[in-house]
């Protein structure tokens, strides 16, 4: 049957005319990400076994419980145990590497989504493809653009994980308690001080949970993005199917669960704030009182 709307042609040769006509950008956008990705994965392997476990039962115990300390010390025993660690502090590097990467853009972009309906228009649909788009299509125009490697697959988790970090941001900052911002401006906040003494303090619980879901959906993007060479636990997983070795992918499919369920339960226990939770109000009259109080200061 004949395409009466040729749209895979279009973005067919859009991608290779950018090919043909900027490599150099992509090649320095590839050399700017690939460093940055370098760096944080050595920087994990530089730390020794015991240390990274260790710090990592730490800020459980310190966040979460001794329980979840426990459950945290048995996994990664667990994981070292069936030798998938150094496969796994790839896979960390990865998801660490995109979730940067994400809430970098993701945070800025949903403070002004906030700020402006416009922005917040125009922004929308285009959320609404990045999280309902297939997450297999990523990668075929980005290993065109960038090659093969962790590029490709970072880029493509990029795509796939930063939505959460823009809606819930966003909604954090409106939902902020309208008193408070009242209070805000009429204490003499600039915009600046508004947004980052007040409403950013008080939209945290919903940022954090926008972190949360970031690095959960760059934990499940990175598996996928194995099949461009982006390397760690998704090569094993990959490996698995390709050899339908049940014990490997049972390993491996466990390894990438137990990081998740670790990553989650950490990165959720900072959004919470049990005194903000209990009174917004008066946690945010605090915040405008401090912002008061520093000018009153350098006058006196």
């Amino acid at each position: 049957m004949s395409e009466m709307i040729p749209l895979g042609s279009w973005v067919d040769h859009g991608v290779h005319y950018l090919l043909d006509h900027d490599a150099k950008t992509f090649d320095s956008i590839g050399k700017v990400i690939e460093t940055f990705a370098a760096l944080v994965e050595h920087g994990l392997q530089a730390i020794p076994m015991w240390a990274l476990m260790a710090l990592f039962v730490g800020i459980g115990l310190w966040r979460v419980g001794w329980r979840f300390a426990f459950f945290t010390l048995l996994s990664m025993l667990l994981i070292y145990g069936t030798g998938f660690w150094d496969q796994m502090v790839i896979t960390l590097g990865l998801t660490l590497s995109s979730t940067l990467i994400s809430l970098l853009l993701g945070v800025p972009l949903g403070i002004w989504t906030a700020k402006s309906k416009y922005v917040e228009m125009a922004v929308r649909p285009v959320l609404d493809l990045m999280q309902t788009m297939p997450a297999f299509v990523y990668l075929i125009p980005a290993a065109m653009l960038f090659g093969l490697g962790r590029v490709p697959g970072i880029l493509s988790t990029v795509i796939f994980a930063m939505p959460p970090a823009v809606r819930l941001t966003s909604l954090g900052i409106k939902h902020v308690n309208r008193e408070i911002v009242e209070a805000g401006q009429a204490f003499g906040c600039t915009p600046w001080q508004l947004l980052y003494k007040v409403q950013f303090p008080n939209a945290l619980p919903s940022i954090m949970t926008g972190v949360n879901q970031t690095i959960m959906m760059a934990l499940s993007m990175v598996i996928i993005a194995s099949m461009v060479g982006a390397g760690g636990l998704g090569n094993d997983v990959l490996a698995s199917i390709q050899r339908l070795d049940i014990g490997l992918g049972f390993e491996s499919g466990l390894s990438v669960v137990l990081l998740a369920i670790i990553l989650d339960r950490i990165t959720e226990s900072f959004g919470r704030s049990p005194g903000m939770a209990r009174a917004p109000l008066l946690s945010g009259l605090r915040s405008v009182m401090k912002v008061r109080r520093a000018p009153a200061t350098q006058q006196g």
